[in-house]
């Protein structure tokens, strides 16, 4: 009988033990999930540095004169979160660029307005900045009533740069203070989202197919333009060049780079609209495909525009909407038909 007593009581301590050590290891592993989460509380959220997704102003759209002889005296362009290159007449491109919550001091040179760069000021709810205007675009600003802009002057919002051995038309520049003399009864508060998603984590471009190697990038225009990228590995971002030179800023002397680059083609024509100017049309309403380069890589994407206003929804090929690395974007809309290098 004692025997029996001794080995039921070795049981029963066997068994407390056993539960004390089960209850003593979930109190160390709650402990340990306790402190884990309490570590992730403290570690900072990773921001965008491109934009300020809490911010509602309204960028500046500004037409960039990009003919050869005023290339050299471009300004400014490194601050611009977003610029497009589209064609104009003569085979020549120009620029706009998107700036938003800078304070640039040197924009330019500030050239006139086309009217299909009216439906990328409208995509982003930004104030068009421009000097001058063809026939085409005037006809728009009469009849665009969610289109605001500021028609740059020599002194108000503007300035010249007298001091450049060019002719006049090359010499008009505007700052982001300049700009805001603009604003009188201007919307200041976006009524859009941004036009593209960013990411503060790098693309996995591995989880995508048709991943091609972009180290070099070449986009034809004509015979008088071409744009290209060579890619920096080392800060991944992509160096621009315009026919075979450095594409530089006019102050800093530094060639300009670019985080992401969208690149597809539209039709373009002659609109024979009498001027005998060769003013431009393109077909930008619709769809079709391109690609989406960064880091080294691009991916083949399927881009969208419903109306003039809307805003284009790219996406990858499985449907997903794009998302971009953080960092500065050329969107380049290149004539159907001109040569696309990616290697």
């Amino acid at each position: 009988m004692v025997l029996v007593l001794i080995i039921i009581f070795a049981i029963v301590v066997v068994i407390f033990k056993n539960i004390s050590n089960n209850n003593s290891n979930t109190d160390i592993s709650t402990e340990k999930e306790s402190k884990i989460s309490k570590l992730k509380l403290k570690l900072p959220t990773k921001k965008i540095n491109i934009v300020d997704l809490k911010s509602t102003s309204r960028p500046f759209a500004v037409m960039i004169n990009n003919i050869n002889v005023a290339r050299p005296l471009q300004s400014g362009l490194q601050d611009a979160y977003i610029i497009y290159e589209i064609i104009v007449e003569g085979g020549i491109t120009r620029y706009m660029a998107l700036f938003q919550d800078q304070a640039t001091d040197r924009i330019g040179s500030i050239r006139s307005a086309r009217h299909y760069f009216l439906d990328y000021a409208l995509e982003n709810d930004a104030v068009y900045v421009h000097h001058g205007q063809s026939d085409q675009a005037l006809e728009d600003f009469n009849n665009l009533n969610d289109l605001d802009r500021i028609v740059v002057d020599n002194s108000k919002t503007g300035f010249r740069d007298t001091s450049l051995n060019v002719s006049s038309e090359h010499t008009l520049f505007s700052s982001i203070d300049k700009l805001k003399n603009g604003l009188d009864n201007i919307r200041l508060e976006r009524n859009k989202n941004y036009l593209l998603k960013y990411s503060s984590d790098s693309i996995d471009f591995s989880k995508y197919d048709s991943v091609l190697t972009a180290n070099n990038v070449s986009i034809k225009y004509s015979n008088y333009t071409t744009s290209s990228y060579v890619y920096d590995s080392i800060n991944k971002v992509y160096n621009r060049f315009v026919n075979g030179k450095e594409h530089t800023d006019y102050v800093t002397g530094k060639q300009y780079n670019f985080k992401n680059i969208i690149t597809y083609q539209v039709n373009n024509y002659d609109l024979n609209d009498g001027s005998g100017k060769g003013r431009q049309g393109i077909d930008n309403i619709g769809s079709g495909e391109g690609y989406y380069i960064s880091e080294g890589y691009a991916i083949p994407i399927t881009w969208e525009k419903k109306s003039r206003e809307s805003r284009t929804i790219y996406k990858y090929n499985n449907g997903e909407e794009l998302v971009v690395n953080d960092g500065n974007t050329f969107i380049q809309i290149q004539p159907k038909g001109q040569n696309l290098t990616i290697e």
